[in-house]
């Protein structure tokens, strides 16, 4: 082995007795950097002192070392220590009370999170009702009566009082009903026939009020009121406007779609009219965009979707953002801002959509899906954080609606069930609404 790796070895044995040689005694004084103090006993000023001056203590004259006995005197620094951490600090007399921003958010209230129950409240059949993806066959009006289609007649499912009734039947040869939506008044229902023709109902007598025929060549897919006018599209790539007053109805149409329109929906200000179809585009009309004596040219064409378009939904707190839902081979659900034409957002949720439902008391946003999940989702928006997942049914959920209070949804899927969900909370108690004046200046005495 040569010298230098001899070396190294002896460096790294070497004794615990070596270390601890020390032949030559230094002074005390001199010896201070190798004392350990004990803190809790320690004068640390002093000790720092006698470190840094106190080899300097001799060459001092007395008036320096005067100077500094005085100036130890003034600041108790006479062997005591200033800062003492054994004893507790004394109370304070008059404490002023603290406030962090913690405390002040802690007083608040905390909102109990809400309970989303997995399971459906209610159960019904519904037999023979059409699986076909392209139908609108469930509606719930402003009288919080639910309408259903199931083949050539429609059912009226009272929620008041849990009563069902038969309210339409139509010949084979005209049927089946392909389309139903409720008028605003919550007393008229319109009926889409796969013979291409419309027929009005009104709900509290059973009685046909009129049907509209001409405007359509094929099934009548999707209905949609606007005050007094019927936007109606069919399997023939049409949206037409019906004006119900009058004998001549078609009034306007909007041409753009090139094949069946399977979704409309007007926005709260009857100004904007959105339309889906199996072509994959979404297209945002303006109501007073041109004359009436002349197609209607589209505000926005849309073609982000890769599926047809069903599920449309205007958001209630925000008037010119619109939901849309693609079907199998698209899956998203997309944001428009309809003013410009923007798509704000996009979320894959990896199922056909078939419906969607704003929730009105909250933001958030409820999905219902066909393949492959076949189940109800509910979103935070707009995170889009999903809050639930429903899963009960057993095949594709197809139709979605929500109860006019906003707190029960409906779903209706090709198992020939009809499933209701708490999704959205319980009502509140309603305040009673103040006493309205039987007539003007009730308030004012009346000469007799």
């Amino acid at each position: 082995m040569d010298s230098s790796s001899s070396s190294t070895t002896t460096r790294m044995f070497l004794p615990r007795s070596a270390l601890l040689e020390n032949p030559q005694r230094k002074k005390s004084y001199e010896n201070l950097d190798r004392f350990i103090p004990n803190r809790s006993a320690m004068d640390m000023d002093f000790a720092h002192y006698m470190l840094t001056e106190g080899r300097k203590a001799k060459e001092n004259p007395p008036s320096q070392s005067l100077y500094q006995k005085l100036l130890a005197e003034a600041f108790n620094m006479n062997g005591r220590r200033i800062l003492a951490f054994k004893n507790k600090p004394p109370t304070l007399v008059d404490p002023i009370p603290l406030f962090s921003s913690s405390s002040v958010h802690s007083s608040k209230p905390v909102k109990p999170q809400r309970h989303i129950s997995q399971r459906p409240e209610m159960t019904l059949d519904a037999p023979d009702i059409m699986d076909d993806f392209y139908l609108n066959l469930l509606d719930w009006g402003n009288n919080n009566v639910l309408a259903i289609a199931l083949g050539t007649t429609v059912y009226l499912w009272n929620a008041s009082n849990s009563s069902i009734s038969e309210v339409v039947t139509v010949d084979e040869e005209d049927g089946p009903v392909t389309s139903i939506n409720w008028a605003p008044d919550g007393r008229h229902l319109a009926v889409g026939l796969d013979n291409s023709n419309v027929q009005l109902w009104d709900s509290t007598t059973n009685q046909m009020l009129r049907t509209l025929r001409g405007g359509h060549r094929l099934r009548v897919t999707s209905l949609a009121w606007n005050r007094h006018l019927l936007t109606t599209g069919g399997r023939d790539a049409k949206v037409i406007n019906n004006d119900v007053r009058i004998r001549e109805h078609v009034v306007e149409s909007y041409e753009g779609h090139r094949q069946e329109v399977c979704g409309l929906k007007w926005s709260a200000s009857g100004q904007q009219l959105a339309s889906g179809g199996n072509d994959n585009l979404l297209f945002i009309w303006d109501r007073f965009m041109v004359s009436s004596n002349s197609p209607r040219h589209w505000l926005h064409k849309l073609e982000d979707h890769t599926a047809a378009v069903k599920a449309l939904s205007w958001c209630p707190f925000q008037s010119n953002l619109l939901a849309s839902g693609g079907g199998g081979n698209d899956r998203h659900i997309k944001f428009w801002n309809t003013q410009t034409g923007t798509c704000l957002n996009s979320v894959d949720t990896g199922s056909q959509v078939s419906a969607l439902q704003w929730k009105k008391h909250e933001r958030e946003l409820l999905s219902s899906h066909g393949f492959t999940e076949n189940q109800l989702i509910l979103w935070k928006y707009p995170s889009m954080v999903k809050t639930a997942e429903l899963s009960g049914h057993t095949s594709p959920v197809l139709f979605m609606t929500q109860s006019p209070d906003g707190y029960t949804v409906a779903s209706a899927a090709g198992d020939e069930t009809l499933r209701f969900w708490n999704v959205f909370g319980n009502p509140k108690a309603a305040k009673p609404a103040p006493k309205a004046n039987a007539e003007p200046f009730a308030n004012v005495s009346h000469f007799r």
